[in-house]
């Protein structure tokens, strides 16, 4: 895998981070109910969900590319098409990455790390995402090297924008920021998921 292909794959991680839903809203109640420790624990529980799912998901698209290319290609292209759905989403935003911010009632650490753990293995969401996202980088990675970057970044990034998430609801001057360019940050990720479901479809 070249530097360039695994800076693709950073970004596209990073988009699906960021993007508004379930998970920002379980580590943002624990982060503002129980501090910065809850928010820590359920964060990077939530990260090594993450990394479940995406070692099960490149693993199965293994073999899918080896013995059935024709439904790999498919597959593929069904996953460039709900990268384009979620980037329009995203552009037509209205500030959605702040939206579901909100606070609840303080539970243990322990308790926290498992409502992250279980938000991102019981996700459909995150299970669409990765098989649309790792087709294009199954078919470009064949060592175990390869695979093990795979899985591991968005295991990372993940763990570390949640980690960033936690931090900033500590200081109400970056979470004023982040509220007053969400409509800006949401419709320049979507622009982005556009833009790589267009070059997953040249590269099939």
């Amino acid at each position: 895998m070249t530097f360039t292909i695994w800076l693709s794959l950073v970004a596209i991680c990073l988009l699906g981070a960021m993007s508004p839903g379930p998970s920002l809203a379980i580590v943002a109640k624990h982060s503002l109910a129980g501090g910065r420790n809850h928010g820590l624990a359920t964060a990077w529980a939530h990260a090594c969900g993450i990394g479940v799912y995406a070692l099960v998901t490149v693993l199965g698209l293994s073999v899918l590319l080896h013995q059935f290319p024709v439904i790999f290609k498919t597959i593929s292209l069904l996953g460039a098409l709900y990268l384009a759905w979620l980037g329009f989403n995203a552009i037509r935003s209205k500030g959605g990455i702040v939206e579901r911010l909100e606070s609840g009632k303080q539970v243990s650490v322990i308790s926290a790390a498992k409502e992250g753990l279980f938000i991102s293995l019981l996700s459909p969401k995150i299970a669409l995402f990765f098989t649309a996202l790792f087709s294009q980088f199954v078919a470009v990675g064949s060592e175990m090297s390869d695979k093990t970057i795979i899985v591991a970044t968005p295991l990372i990034i993940d763990g570390l924008w949640y980690t960033f998430i936690t931090f900033m609801l500590s200081s109400p001057r970056l979470l004023d920021s982040l509220k007053s360019r969400a409509k800006f940050i949401d419709q320049l990720s979507g622009a982005v998921l556009i833009l790589l479901a267009i070059r997953v479809v040249f590269t099939l």
